[in-house]
């Protein structure tokens, strides 16, 4: 069957946008070889891909590519320049992590908001999978708003909001950058979540926020208030309070915890948290910010048909 003229010119806007996305971008992307230091010397601990935030080195990537202690590595540009790096900070919770590499003049990705991004749009993945430097896969984004559990030691969080893609992405791509049209970097390619289904970190305010903080402090402050909770939607009483919708239920909450201290129970729907509405736990840990550690704040909650309001001091989330 020949192909129509529009089916051609479709075709050939197609392949112009997606040579210009690789182009632009392609040489912020880096091959990453990650090297762990032992008695003996260095030895390989993994590969991944990484994206150049600024000319004098800083580089962004995945935790889980340069997870584990004394890590340090190689990072490779399709230019065939080779420099060393060094893990200046990572956060397994949202999976991103920032490398400090020996250059000064790197070509730096520009960033842009996922949180503008819709369904059906077109995305290209660029990252190294096992091993290939430098490669380019095309897709749509498939869906917005999924979520995954990320742990560091004992402590479980929700990584909410990722983008999902099928542009092709294999082991190696983490790290990796999404890119919209426009030659812009909206996502930080995470996961192979099954047979032509990827997923990524969207770059949005929150996560500029996480970045800031591992390039200043080399780690994220964050609050925590010691519950587990899952949604429950308001019960019809409620709602002429709080409107329809969710909120969060406290399934269990953890002995000597600031919601322990504050009076909170399992089975309490905690709607609201210093002013602002709760619907679900990705909400709950957006407000849970460094600024809420030590802070005294009011906790609303729906307790057997009432309305409580507790004081709760938030404390810093420590990984132990």
């Amino acid at each position: 069957m020949t192909a129509t003229r529009e089916e051609l010119e479709a075709l050939d806007a197609y392949s112009r946008t997606v040579v210009g996305v690789a182009e632009r971008v392609g040489p912020s992307v880096a091959n990453l070889r990650v090297l762990r230091r032992t008695r003996a010397g260095s030895v390989p601990a993994g590969a991944g891909s990484g994206v150049v935030l600024t000319p004098d080195g800083f580089l962004l990537t995945s935790a889980h590519v340069v997870a584990g202690r004394r890590r340090r590595g190689r990072a490779q540009f399709i230019d065939g320049r080779e420099v060393g790096f060094e893990v200046v900070g990572s956060d397994p919770l949202s999976d991103l992590a920032v490398l400090r590499a020996d250059a000064s003049d790197l070509a730096p990705a520009q960033l842009g908001e996922a949180d503008e991004l819709r369904v059906g749009q077109l995305v290209v993945a660029i990252g190294n999978p096992h091993g290939f430097a430098g490669s380019v896969t095309a897709g749509v984004v498939s869906a917005l708003g999924r979520s995954m559990p990320a742990r560091a030691d004992q402590v479980v969080r929700v990584i909410d909001n990722l983008i999902q893609t099928d542009a092709s992405l294999n082991p190696g791509s983490s790290g990796g950058a999404l890119v919209e049209s426009a030659g812009r970097v909206v996502g930080i390619n995470t996961a192979v979540a099954g047979l032509g289904l990827g997923l990524a970190v969207p770059i949005n305010a929150t996560t500029r926020g996480i970045v800031g903080s591992l390039m200043r402090e080399g780690r994220v402050r964050r609050a925590y208030l010691g519950v587990v909770g899952g949604v429950r939607p308001l019960p019809p009483h409620a709602r002429a309070e709080w409107g329809a919708g969710a909120g969060v239920e406290v399934i269990e909450v953890a002995q000597d915890s600031p919601a322990a201290r504050a009076g909170l129970r399992p089975e309490d729907l905690l709607v609201e948290l210093d002013g602002r509405r709760v619907a679900d736990v990705g909400g709950l840990q957006r407000i849970m910010v460094a600024e809420m550690i030590g802070t005294p704040v009011t906790i609303a909650v729906i307790r057997e048909g009432r309305t409580l309001r507790l004081d709760v001091v938030p404390a810093e989330l420590v990984a132990v």
